[in-house]
């Protein structure tokens, strides 16, 4: 009969950011230490986290393991029996070890000959004897950001466990029975605090609030169920879903009573929405209101000390304006809603009024007077200060607009954003508030009365923060500044990155400190969606801009240390890791593994045109719905083989192309290829790929009735270079032999 395991691993508090990880990891690490332990569950684990807890559920656990049988190989045959065919000893010392005749061996076909064999069955022991061997490998398996020490060890051979916080106890049940487990001491234990930690059929339920008996006092259970329905009586809500929920409906009760709406100022509430459910046990949400006079403050400043913050919750009118109110999701009920709203306005008031002080003494002084303070904040131990960088941006920015984009007009805004973007690295909002670095400074140089192209680069110049097509800022949200504001974007990105790279500092496949692939992100970003983001119909490429950061670091500009020039390795991981982002990008925009294969290896470098490769990339996903385009996909692997087999220059010469398959070959190529270049130098690359499907009826005629590997060698040449002047003219566009038939898994 199968039965219920259960098991919950209840801890001290465990940071929100970590429990959706966790939970997804319990279910992974259980499911693979019962199957090696041959007691498959009959399904994914049910999982479950709150702060102090993880739980998981099998429904359905076999009382017993899967029985095994083992083949034991013996002696070889030809050792095992003598001329006469009796038994030699190595057969009957085989065959007695194992409690059987001579006979009653097998005989088994091995790499290495015929060997003498015995079949053994092994019985599998019951879960009740394995189980208690699952749940150190679950405790060790588990990954944390940080790991504890706390005096404990398991008897697994492996002596101390660590693990995210220090666990207080253990509910292990296997068919409502407990399973004996314990954490025990170390033996260099000293504190009193730490005692053996032994697995039983009790839980606790939420640490302060209790409607009978004593708050977190210990709760008997036998089942899930009856464990989850102790719980909700015991103020904890199980399944974060619910917990979700909850939240999300008293919210929207409250801000409706307030005669508003949950704010999304600066897109951060959906964040505290997803974290809020990971901060308690059993929620409720409370109102609360500070004074008006806040509002005067800006409201990036009011939303970010709120959220960021006191994991408060903006409300704003049906007009979107922020009222002078917010709600507060609470680990508590809500009985006492009025004491905790007004703890909590005082603590917001007091925050506030920082805000305000920050923020009036900041304007006293202007962005450009902070610049030489930059001097004082290092922006790399073997990069210089920020205000080396503010140099390095100030004309990389510049030139960037003017060479780059083309638009001169545009680059004093760009010189001065870049210069003064860093400015409010030294200001006390930002010093208070580091999430509103770049925000500040925008609004500050608004203050000031700088152009509006200058403030708004300035208050964007982080964005894009990810690669979707409609990640911030939108072109609305530029206005006129959004020339200036890419310029500036893309050099701070590309100084960043060229930096750092020159620095040593490669981001590796589990470590990225410097934050490189989301810089890199935002400069793919920039340069595929440059059209939508600026109007500017250009193919930008990275490679001048790449050459010209990495040659400010090589000058020393603004008093930075100067950098030996870029080695080969340098430049060679540099673009391979860039490469890797822009694949990434069009990969999570929904282009096939293949399609993005196909455009890479194409004539022209990835990098050097992004916004061009997207084009190509989209036209290539219209067209391949052709059939005779796949197939011509499929044809053209012929095709690139064999134009590898041209040992030269190709072949000007067609006079000895005389079968009427490679001469309509040739003709075909001769008026389709014009046709095929001239729409792909207007761009049109839906029409460029749907001309060049068109080769494939003659191609295929050509391919089944030429041969073109004969042994005359000049009319082999000019065969040969008649398939080069086509895999020639398909790279311009893309190699599409990479182009995965639909009927075949997309690599």
């Amino acid at each position: 009969m199968d039965r219920e395991l259960l098991i919950e691993i209840g801890t001290e508090e465990l940071p929100a950011s970590w429990l959706l990880p966790l939970t997804r990891q319990l279910g992974e690490v259980l499911t693979a230490g019962l199957a090696a332990l041959r007691l498959p569950a009959d399904g994914p684990p049910e999982t479950y986290s709150t702060p102090r807890r993880l739980t998981a559920r099998v429904a359905r656990i076999p009382e017993r393991q899967a029985d095994v049988e083992e083949l034991i190989t013996g002696p070889a045959v030809a050792a095992s029996f003598g001329p006469d065919g009796a038994p030699t000893p190595a057969a009957a010392g085989f065959a007695r070890k194992h409690g059987v005749e001579v006979a009653a061996l097998e005989r088994v076909e091995t790499a290495r000959g015929t060997y003498l064999a015995f079949r053994r069955q092994q019985r599998g022991r019951t879960a009740v004897d394995v189980l208690p061997d699952v749940l150190p490998g679950v405790l060790r398996e588990l990954s944390f950001p940080r790991s504890m020490r706390w005096d404990a060890a398991l008897d697994d051979g492996r002596g101390e466990m660590t693990f995210g916080r220090p666990i207080r106890w253990i509910l292990f049940l296997y068919g409502g029975r407990v399973v004996p487990f314990t954490i025990r001491r170390t033996e260099l234990a000293q504190s009193g605090l730490v005692q053996e930690v032994r697995s039983a059929a009790v839980t606790y339920g939420h640490r302060f609030l209790a409607t009978t008996g004593r708050a977190g006092r210990a709760i008997k259970v036998r089942t899930f169920d009856e464990y989850r329905a102790r719980l909700l009586e015991n103020f904890v809500i199980l399944d974060r879903g619910e917990r979700h929920d909850k939240i999300a409906r008293e919210l929207d009760a409250h801000a409706q009573r307030l005669g508003g709406r949950v704010s999304t100022a600066a897109g951060a509430q959906s964040r505290l929405l997803e974290e809020v459910p990971d901060l308690v046990e059993y929620p409720a949400v409370v109102a609360g209101t500070f004074a008006p006079e806040f509002l005067t403050l800006p409201e990036e400043v009011l939303a970010t000390t709120m959220i960021h913050h006191q994991h408060f919750f903006p409300v704003v009118n049906p007009s979107g304006r922020l009222l002078p109110a917010f709600l507060a999701v609470t680990n508590t009920q809500a009985d006492n809603a009025r004491a905790l709203s007004r703890n909590f306005e005082r603590v917001l008031t007091a925050r506030l009024r920082d805000a305000r002080f920050f923020f009036d003494a900041d304007r006293a002084t202007s962005l450009e007077a902070r610049v030489p303070a930059l001097e004082t904040l290092l922006f790399h131990k073997r990069l210089g200060s920020y205000r080396a960088k503010a140099e390095r941006l100030e004309r990389l920015a510049g030139w960037v607009a003017r060479e780059v984009f083309g638009e001169g007009a545009r680059a004093e805004e760009a010189a001065l954003a870049g210069r003064l973007a860093k400015a409010d690295l030294v200001t006390d909002m930002v010093r208070e508030l580091t999430e509103l670095q770049g925000t500040m400074g925008g609004i500050y140089a608004r203050e000031e009365g700088l152009p509006e192209a200058v403030w708004r680069a300035i208050y964007n110049q982080y964005l894009p923060a990810s690669v979707e097509s409609d990640a911030p800022p939108s072109r609305a949200d530029l206005g006129p500044a959004a020339l200036p504001w890419a310029a500036l974007a893309l050099a701070d990105k590309l100084d960043t990155i060229v930096g750092l790279f020159a620095a040593g500092e490669r981001p590796t496949g589990t470590r990225d400190p410097m934050g490189l692939r989301r810089q890199a992100h935002g400069v793919m970003k920039i340069l595929v969606d440059l059209r939508e983001l600026t109007g500017l119909d250009a193919a930008v490429g990275l490679e001048a801009m790449l050459e010209r950061a990495r040659a400010e670091y090589a000058e020393g500009c603004g008093g930075g240390p100067a950098l030996p020039e870029e080695n080969q390795a340098e430049r060679r991981d540099r673009a391979v890791f860039l490469e890797e982002r822009l694949r990434f990008l069009f990969q999570q925009r929904g282009f096939g593994y293949d399609e993005v294969n196909a455009v890479a290896g194409a004539r022209r470098s990835f990098l050097d045109a992004p916004f061009d490769a997207r084009l190509r990339l989209e036209a290539l996903q219209r067209v391949r719905a052709l059939p005779e385009f796949e197939a011509l996909a499929v044809a053209f692997k012929r095709v690139k083989n064999l134009a590898r087999e041209l040992p030269g220059e190709p072949s000007p010469s067609t006079g000895r192309l005389t079968e009427p398959a490679e001469r309509g070959l040739l003709q075909e190529y001769e008026t389709r290829g014009a046709a095929v270049r001239a729409a792909a130098s207007r761009r049109e690359y839906f029409e460029a790929f749907r001309l060049a499907a068109g080769f494939r009826e003659r191609l295929d005629r050509f391919f089944t009735e030429v041969f073109v590997m004969v042994e005359d060698e000049g009319l082999r040449t000019e065969r040969l270079s008649l398939v080069w002047r086509l895999h020639d003219l398909m790279l311009d566009l893309a190699d599409i032999s990479e182009i995965v038939p639909r009927s075949e898994p997309n690599r």
